[in-house]
C-alpha cells in the first residue's frame, strides 16, 4: 500500500500468492485445516507453529504478512502472543492478525480486540469466510494506536479522515518504519 492509513479501493485486485503467512495452533489438525483453507485461494502457509513460544522465535527474525492464531493454546495463549507481537517492534508489530476460536463469547471478542487483533473468526470456518476477513483486514485503514498498555489497530470505526496535518505519533512512527523497511529493501537489491 502507498501511504500509511491508505485503504484499498473497493475495485482493487488483491494478489495473495506471495504473502508470507504464519498459522499458530496447538492442534495439528486445526492448523492443517486453516492452511488448506488459505491454500484454496493461493496463500501458502510458510510457517505452521504449534505454540506461541515457537512462533515468537520465528517472529523475532522473519517478517510476515499475515498471522492466523488460535486464541486458546496451552502455556502462552493466542491473546498473549498477539499482545507480545504488537509490542515487539520491527519487523512484525503492524502485521494483520486474525484470531480463531472454537467458541467465541463476547468476553473473548473484547480480549482479542484489547490485545491488538484485527479480527476473530469462529471455528469451524469456511475458506470463503476466512478470505472475506483477510480482504477486510487488507482494506482496513484504521491507524494503530498506542494508549497505555494497548498497541494495535484503532478500536473505533470511522468513515472520515481527521482534519489537518497528521499528528498521531503511531502513524508517524509507522510511516518511519515503512520508510526504513523500503530503504533496507532498496539497499539489499
Amino acid at each position: 500500500m502507498g501511504q500509511v492509513g491508505e485503504t484499498l479501493r473497493e475495485s482493487a485486485i488483491i494478489n495473495l500468492t506471495g504473502a508470507v503467512t504464519m498459522v499458530v495452533d496447538d492442534s495439528a489438525f486445526a492448523a492443517e485445516l486453516t492452511s488448506s483453507a488459505l491454500l484454496g485461494f493461493g496463500i501458502k502457509t510458510r510457517y505452521s507453529m504449534r505454540s506461541a513460544a515457537d512462533a515468537i522465535e520465528v517472529l523475532r527474525e522473519v517478517e510476515i504478512d499475515l498471522l492466523v492464531v488460535d486464541c486458546d493454546m496451552p502455556g502462552m495463549d493466542g491473546f498473549d502472543l498477539v499482545h507480545w507481537l504488537r509490542r515487539s517492534g520491527p519487523p512484525n508489530a503492524f502485521v494483520p492478525v486474525i484470531m480463531t476460536a472454537g467458541h467465541i463469547r463476547r468476553s473473548m471478542v473484547a480480549k482479542a480486540r484489547d490485545c491488538g487483533a484485527n479480527f476473530v473468526v469462529t471455528k469451524p470456518f469456511s475458506a470463503s469466510s476466512l478470505l472475506e476477513r483477510i480482504v477486510w483486514v487488507a482494506r482496513d485503514g484504521r491507524p494503530f494506536l498506542e494508549v497505555g498498555e494497548y498497541f494495535g489497530p484503532d478500536r473505533r470505526f470511522r468513515e472520515t479522515e481527521p482534519p489537518g496535518e497528521e499528528r498521531r505519533s503511531d502513524v508517524i512512527r509507522r510511516a518511519q518504519f515503512e520508510a526504513e523497511k523500503a530503504a533496507a529493501r532498496a539497499a539489499a537489491q
